[in-house]
């Protein structure tokens, strides 16, 4: 089993009764975890609601020696996430990581998304993620420890046409993340966000038959529950994982043109040193950027 285990630990994944979020979910009980296995049980649109789902992978890991209890409630709402948490805490006493991973489908193109299209998409992934979130970061800042793993999307990070409101949540929990990380810091709490590839119900419809296959959700799986253990000392990063392939996302920024008196004329003329990446910085915050403004104002004097 290694160094990653989650023995006396308990672990909380968010639509967890299918697809990424039951392959999670089997893996931290397979290592030990007491697993909070909360789902809806609705469909891909977010329609409908079902006990069995939750309780079936409950049941599983029950039947493999493990220690699981399901939840039902939607992280759409603020008393829905609580409620979640309180199940972890009713259930084991403690609470040790979550994995935000329910989500919803409302695909569209842009001008013909309705609002309630837009806003449904958001309230599930976006806010769901915040109303999870919150009262867990805030029994984990009493306990001093904590780990976080907030499940964003390509078509966030990169786009993908007929997301806009997926893609806006996705990106939007990347921003969250971060933040959470850097409160979370002097108290032993890591939060980071991942980005997976990989074929569910949600995404089948996007990969060829071949290409499906490559796309394993059990690909995706190891980097989660590394990123959810105690032994990972990492936070306030970007992840993509799928078909065996792990790395990590940067959203990084350069020294760029200094002209303190530019016009569009001048922007126009020097785009190119706009729009230059060949020197990378990857700020870990915003008071990190500032250092390439001096460095900017140095470089236009010389």
């Amino acid at each position: 089993m290694g160094n990653v285990s989650f023995e006396n630990k308990t672990v909380i994944v968010t639509g967890s009764g299918n697809g990424l979020g039951k392959a999670y979910a089997l893996e931290f009980a397979s290592r030990g975890a007491n697993v909070v296995v909360n789902d809806v049980g609705g469909s891909v649109d977010g329609s409908g609601a079902a006990n069995a789902p939750a309780d079936l992978v409950v049941e599983e890991i029950k039947n493999a020696g493990g220690n699981a209890v399901a939840n039902y409630d939607s992280v759409a709402t603020q008393d829905g996430g609580q409620s979640i948490v309180n199940t972890a805490l009713e259930a084991f006493g403690d609470l040790h990581a979550v994995v935000n991973n329910a989500g919803i489908l409302r695909d569209k193109s842009f001008s013909k998304m309705t609002e309630e299209e837009f806003s449904s998409v958001l309230d599930v992934h976006l806010k769901g993620t915040f109303y999870v979130c919150q009262p867990a970061f805030n029994h984990m800042k009493e306990k001093g420890f904590g780990r976080f793993v907030n499940i964003s999307s390509p078509s966030g990070i990169f786009g993908n046409f007929g997301q806009l409101n997926y893609g806006a949540a996705k990106m939007g929990i990347v921003g969250l993340t971060n933040v959470m990380a850097i409160e979370g810091a002097k108290y032993n709490i890591k939060a980071n966000a991942l980005a997976p590839n990989a074929t569910t119900r949600m995404t089948e419809a996007l990969f060829g038959e071949d290409f499906a296959k490559m796309f394993n959700v059990d690909n995706v799986t190891p980097l989660v529950v590394y990123l959810a253990s105690e032994s990972c000392e990492v936070t306030h990063e970007i992840f993509t994982a799928g078909a065996g392939r792990f790395s990590r996302i940067g959203i990084s920024t350069d020294v760029g043109y200094y002209n303190p008196t530019a016009t569009a004329d001048d922007i126009s003329e020097n785009f190119d040193k706009v729009r230059d990446l060949s020197n990378p910085v990857y700020p870990g915050s915003i008071l990190d950027e500032m250092p390439l403004f001096n460095l900017a104002m140095q470089q236009g004097d010389e």
